[in-house]
């Protein structure tokens, strides 16, 4: 079902597919992990499987039913392009976004490889924001894949970012979230990072959304980054 959610650049999450696997650095301490295998111990029949991909058809249709237009994280709790969904199922969830025209989807995946091999597959109506997560420069290529796509919107998440990612293209790119890894064992980020790809945003006119510094304690490190919280969305965020 969908859910309200506090986090910062959404409004609700939809999870027709839950659980997945680590593939890069910035998976070793997934949030999603640790709710779904705490959510499991509550005996919470969705998430029976714990941490296990469990795809979820009788939620496919969800979104058809509600009538208020709102911004919708898809698959929260999981990656969409995980190699145990089939792409008959990714299809299905692309039909349900594709008739909810009323509704923004916001995807995030980690496997852009196979975002960009079936990519061409899938009908990209405007309503869909694609993005893919790079967390250091050793993933920049993820960006490459993500522009294969004929998604309207296109966006990063360089959450949790754990390096400086240094001079990278940002042509073709239409909305940019930086933040910092929060909760147990968090990585440390620094400032000069999260300044250097701010001053690129700048310098492309690239809207530009710092989510939070993170940390152990997350609400008090806060978000603020010189003295502004960075909010901005892409023009195609009103509706």
């Amino acid at each position: 079902m969908t859910t309200k959610t506090s986090i910062e650049w959404t409004e609700s999450t939809w999870n027709p597919v839950t659980g997945c696997s680590k593939i890069s650095p910035g998976c070793k301490h997934c949030y999603a992990e640790r709710m779904a295998n705490r959510l499991a111990a509550m005996g919470m029949h969705k998430y029976r499987n714990g941490f296990n991909v469990t795809l979820h058809p009788n939620l496919i249709s969800e979104p058809l039913s509600w009538k208020k237009p709102r911004r919708v994280f898809v698959n929260s709790m999981s990656d969409l392009f995980h190699e145990e969904v089939p792409l008959s199922f990714i299809k299905q969830v692309f039909e349900a976004m594709n008739v909810s025209r009323q509704h923004q989807f916001q995807i995030l995946t980690k496997r852009a490889e196979r975002l960009a091999e079936i990519a061409q597959e899938l009908k990209w109506t405007d309503n869909i924001w694609m993005g893919v997560t790079v967390e250091n420069a050793d993933y920049l290529y993820r960006i490459k894949c993500l522009k294969q796509t004929k998604a309207k919107v296109k966006f990063l998440s360089i959450e949790p970012l754990l390096g400086p990612l240094g001079i990278f293209n940002l042509k073709g790119l239409d909305w940019i979230i930086v933040g910092g890894e929060s909760g147990p064992h968090a990585r440390p980020i620094q400032e000069k990072w999260v300044l250097d790809i701010r001053n690129q945003c700048l310098e492309a006119g690239v809207p530009f959304f710092f989510k939070q510094w993170g940390g152990v304690f997350k609400k008090k490190a806060g978000r603020v980054l010189e003295n502004k919280i960075w909010d901005e969305m892409p023009v195609l965020a009103n509706f």
